[in-house]
């Protein structure tokens, strides 16, 4: 009796009841509270004028780990209705609609991967109706769209156009699709036929302001200037949202002043915009339209005026402010030849722009390569100061330094909730009337900027760059030295003063760096001369700018006339002054020539091509090196005796010849007594007096020998074959670590030299461990974090290049150089790399002078081109999170940013 009275019977009644029901209850009302929510959408979703805007406007994906905003409750509404459909209205006709309701729904969640499943299913299940599949398909590859996957969206979007013909209407929404893959496509021709169509075919409210100004862009990005005007007129006498009339007003008077070609029109018009109210929120936009002007117009000036009024009224749009940083950076780094000027714009504009913005990761390469000039101009800037200070007489000296180090007070956001910031910040009386306006005049308006700072900038401390949340070590340690940070910081109250840092044993440190005598002296000379020597390589090579480059290395030889780059400097201007100043370029040719008649650089000048040889011969002498290292590991000592006599017949002097020999001199010492050891051995070290990689470990070999000369003088084989039982060949000694020398970059046209640079002055900074603690930096895989393991790393990128070689040579530096360190160097095979890693080491400090050391050596030791290894240091718990070759390169750009 009650299962016939059921409406879950299928029955001819039921199935019009259910259809009733579901599409006048449940899809009609489903349909209202999307329309709804895509309306509110459209009003919140903040877009960027600067670029083509989106056909259609979607929600970011969710991020899994740190979760969404949480479901509007318009689209959980929504989600219940579809669902009821599919459980109680299972006889209705509208069962594809509820599923595609709930991948919308899903969609605007931003969970992307479960609408496309929901897709999915509709455009199996219903293939045969043209429609529904059309919408399954077009909302598919809008998904996939939004995943990034634009393969698997072209491949929809195929569907999309071979069923667009077999259905009347309910065209529009697929055609704004196609439009958006043409955009994303920079096929702007074909996004102009879609969005015209799309156009016509729809109804919709998008349709008759946002696809008209967007059709306005195309046209304007296809120098289409007056199908462009008409679309913005569309627009400005539709009734679209504020910002977007306001915009292609904008855009008419610019597309006007393109027709009229004239601009000074335009800035005057642009400018009476300003005195409507209606438009003081977009000032900041105002006056970067007339900074574009002056900028096209080449006044430079005006530009960077009008650009910094922008960021000035830039209190919301961020977009646009980061925008306008940009474009300053552009303008010094292009322009005016500012290079510095431009890296800070560019840091400002990384940490103002989205990280979705186009072209991101080349600005903050940008800006990175930049730090490597603002870097050694804070060298040289250090070294004058510390070189000014001890010229001075002992009671002017104390006092400069004092106030060097005076403390400043440092204001921190903490808890908002503790402190009055307005009784720390001391602004306005205590007994402020009611209805007082003034911003800092209320405690409550001036907690929830700190609170709203705080959510945006996280705890920083008021100072220089303060926008920087990654600084260089550079500017960390100016920071900590200028400033005299503390470790720590007051936590109580919402501006917190920070503690009093210990500014007498700062003071104390850096008296102790003071260049007082005549080597400290020269130490800080050295550094002078170097940090000029590599930014004005870094501009004739990296940036190419030979006037600049000149410009420095003139200013080296001003200060240092008989510094110990002259070789290459006389070179270097001999390039740059070329073609633009050919008497002074023929000047520095004849001083190259004259001075230094057999160094690389004469060799270059007097055969263009001597580099080329030079390298084709080096390849050569380490392909042969190869072939006899092989040998020697197969313990056939007489071929490699032999090989090296026919090396160093064919190849007289060449850039191995010392380890060519080592490796004969080990041989006899495998095949013949003592004596003829020693003599090998001497004969090396009177041909090569000032080799520092194989002679220090020929001198340890000799030391030991020495210590136990009885034992050798009985074996009829001076050196036996390796046996745990043995005695070590090298005695266990400890060597002390040379200093850190500041990095040689290469000269344009010519071989890499690493000149000889003596131990730098010691810098008084924090110790590695605190510094690293305090100011962890992190791209979300590998740290900063102190560590008590880290190695040194030479990363081969190919599989088909033995490395025992190089590994044998890197053997030879450690047991010359570190001999009692217990340094072991190992490899590990990844799937594409091979990875040379050498340790432990204890400390930061320990790997990084190591690295330098071995640096100036490794074109010797790697037996592998140069252009397919590369070497750095790393701790132990970021070394085991390398596991192929993209962790390594990920690696690879966190060591240049971060060390």
């Amino acid at each position: 009796m009650l299962w016939a009275c059921s409406t879950q019977k299928d029955t001819v009644a039921n199935r019009r009841l259910q259809n009733l029901s579901a599409r006048y209850n449940y899809i009609y009302n489903a349909n209202v509270l999307l329309n709804d929510y895509q309306e509110g959408l459209s009003q919140t979703y903040k877009d960027n004028y600067e670029q083509i805007l989106s056909v259609n406007i979607a929600p970011p994906s969710i991020d899994y780990l740190t979760g969404g905003p949480g479901q509007s409750q318009e689209l959980a509404d929504i989600a219940l209705k579809a669902q009821t459909i599919i459980q109680e209205k299972n006889f209705s006709n509208y069962i594809d609609e509820a599923y595609i309701l709930l991948g919308k729904t899903n969609f605007y969640n931003g969970n992307y991967y479960n609408a496309a499943e929901y897709f999915d299913y509709v455009e199996r299940a219903y293939k045969k109706d043209k429609r529904t599949y059309l919408n399954a398909l077009n909302w598919k590859a809008r998904t996939y769209m939004q995943l990034n996957n634009e393969m698997m969206a072209m491949r929809l979007l195929d569907s999309v156009i071979v069923t667009l013909d077999s259905v009347k209407r309910e065209k529009g929404e697929p055609l704004a699709t196609l439009a958006q893959m043409s955009i994303n496509r920079q096929d702007y021709k074909k996004a102009i036929e879609y969005l015209e169509r799309a156009i016509k075919e729809s109804s919709h409210m998008l349709s008759r302001t946002r696809w008209p100004y967007i059709l306005g862009q195309l046209y304007e990005y296809d120098k289409n200037y007056e199908e462009s005007l008409k679309n913005y007129t569309k627009v400005e006498h539709s009734n679209a949202p504020f910002e977007m009339y306001f915009n292609a007003r904008l855009s008419k008077i610019r597309i006007n002043d393109l027709l009229n070609q004239q601009t000074s029109n335009r800035k005057a018009q642009l400018l009476k915009l300003i005195k409507d109210d209606k438009n003081l929120d977009y000032t900041d936009q105002i006056y970067y339209e007339v900074a574009e002007d002056y900028y096209s117009d080449a006044d430079y000036q005006k530009a960077t005026e009008f650009y910094l009024l922008s960021i000035k009224e830039s209190t919301t749009n961020s977009n646009q402010k980061g925008l306008s940083y940009l474009k300053i950076a552009d303008l010094n780094f292009k322009n005016t030849k500012d290079y510095i000027a431009a890296k800070l714009y560019y840091d400002s504009a990384i940490n103002t722009l989205p990280k979705n913005y186009p072209n991101y990761e080349q600005i903050l390469k940008k800006s990175q390569n930049l730090e490597y000039l603002s870097n050694r101009y804070e060298i040289i800037s250090a070294q004058d100061t510390l070189q000014f200070i001890a010229k001075l007489t002992e009671p002017q000296r104390t006092k400069k330094i004092a106030q060097l180090f005076e403390p400043k007070p440092q204001l921190v956001a903490d808890d908002v909730n503790t402190t009055s910031p307005r009784q720390i910040l001391n602004i306005g009386s205590t007994n402020n009337k009611q209805g007082n306006t003034f911003y800092f005049g209320s405690p409550i308006a001036i907690s929830r900027g700190f609170s709203d700072f705080k959510k945006r900038w996280g705890n920083r401390t008021l100072g220089d760059n303060w926008r920087q949340s990654i600084k260089s070590s550079s500017q960390l340690n100016q920071q900590n030295i200028a400033n005299g940070i503390a470790n720590g910081s007051n936590g109580n109250g919402a501006l917190g003063i920070t503690e009093k840092p210990d500014t007498a044993a700062q003071i104390k440190a850096y008296t102790a760096s003071l260049p007082l005598t005549s080597e400290q002296l020269k130490r800080s000379n050295q550094e002078i001369i170097n940090a000029y020597f590599e930014i004005a390589g870094f501009y004739q090579q990296v940036l190419e700018d030979q006037k600049e480059a000149v410009k420095v290395y003139e200013t080296l030889l001003s200060r240092f006339p008989k510094n110990n780059h002259l070789e290459a400097t006389y070179y270097s201007l001999y390039l740059g002054y070329k073609g633009i100043d050919q008497t002074k370029s023929d000047y520095y040719k004849n001083l190259v020539l004259t001075d230094y008649p057999t160094s690389t650089y004469a060799k270059t000048i007097l055969d263009p091509s001597y580099s080329i040889k030079q390298s084709a011969l080096d390849l050569e002498i380490n392909k042969i090196y190869n072939n006899i290292f092989s040998n020697y590991e197969k313990k056939e000592y007489a071929t490699v005796i032999a090989g090296v006599n026919e090396v160093n017949q064919r190849f007289p002097g060449n850039s191995l010849q010392i380890q060519y020999d080592y490796l004969k001199a080990i041989s006899i010492g495998k095949t013949a007594n003592l004596d003829s050891l020693l003599n090998a051995f001497e004969k090396i070290n009177t041909q090569y007096p000032t080799d520092s990689l194989i002679r220090p470990l020929i001198n340890a070999h000799l030391d030991y020998i020495n210590a136990n000369l009885d034992v050798f003088k009985q074996r009829k084989i001076a050196l036996l074959d390796f046996d745990e039982a043995e005695q070590k060949f090298v005695a266990q000694k400890v060597n002390p670590i040379a200093g850190t020398p500041v990095q040689t970059p290469p000269v344009a046209n010519a071989p890499i030299t690493q000149p000889n640079s003596p131990t730098p002055p010691i810098t008084p900074i924090a110790n590695d461990s605190t510094r690293i603690v305090n100011n962890i930096k992190s791209d979300g895989l590998f740290s900063t974090a102190a560590s008590t393991t880290y190695y040194f790393i030479v990363s081969v990128g190919s599989m088909e290049h033995s490395v025992s070689s190089s590994r044998f040579g890197i053997g030879q530096f450690n047991r010359g150089n570190y001999a009692g360190e217990n340094l072991k160097h190992q490899l590990i095979d990844l799937a594409e790399d091979q990875i040379i890693y050498v340790g432990n080491f204890n400390s930061l400090s320990e790997v990084a002078e190591y690295s330098e050391e071995i640096k100036k050596q490794l074109p010797k030791i790697m037996k592998v081109p140069a252009n397919i290894y590369n070497n750095f240091f790393i701790s132990k718990e970021n070394f085991d999170k390398i596991k192929d070759r993209t962790t390594l390169n990920r690696y690879l750009e966190f060591f240049k940013t971060n060390y």
